[in-house]
């Protein structure tokens, strides 16, 4: 793995297939998740963010739900949004991919005027999200067969 990445919103249908291609290599391949869980109707409303490398190659995404779409994972809040599928390919973890993209995504959150950011994460991953100031929250649960905690972060 060379060279620098940025950060940015997916604005197009080539940046939103980067989006896919990266989720669909870390959870469909990597963990099992059936395909037809891993993309839902909320695809469609979410903000996407994409890490790219200087060469063009994906890294890693997330995506941000507010709105009525959040609202099924946030308890209801509309000035909370909700953090999901963040993934980063194999070969970029470590780099830093993975908390640029929440605080990308934090940012979207921002700009839209939301107070806080609900997320399920893996249970592996639960000490990632608290280094960036989550709390986890209510007992744990499968999601797709993984187990998960919700944790929240106010912004």
């Amino acid at each position: 793995m060379s060279g620098p990445y940025t950060v940015r919103t997916a604005e197009d249908p080539a940046d939103r297939e980067a989006c896919f291609a990266v989720r669909k290599e870390v959870f469909v391949v990597e963990q099992g998740v059936a395909e037809d869980i891993e993309y839902d109707a909320y695809d469609a409303v979410a903000v996407h963010v994409l890490a790219v490398r200087e060469d063009g190659v994906p890294l890693g995404t997330g995506r941000l739900l507010h709105g009525e779409a959040a609202a099924g994972k946030t308890g209801g809040d509309p000035m909370v949004g909700s953090l999901g599928r963040l993934a980063v390919s194999r070969d970029a973890r470590g780099l830093g991919v993975g908390a640029a993209l929440v605080r990308a995504i934090e940012d979207a959150a921002r700009a839209r005027g939301l107070t806080a950011v609900d997320l399920h994460a893996q249970t592996h991953a639960l000490g990632f999200y608290e280094r960036l100031g989550y709390v986890a929250y209510g007992p744990q649960f499968p999601d797709a067969g993984i187990p998960h905690r919700a944790m929240r972060r106010a912004l």
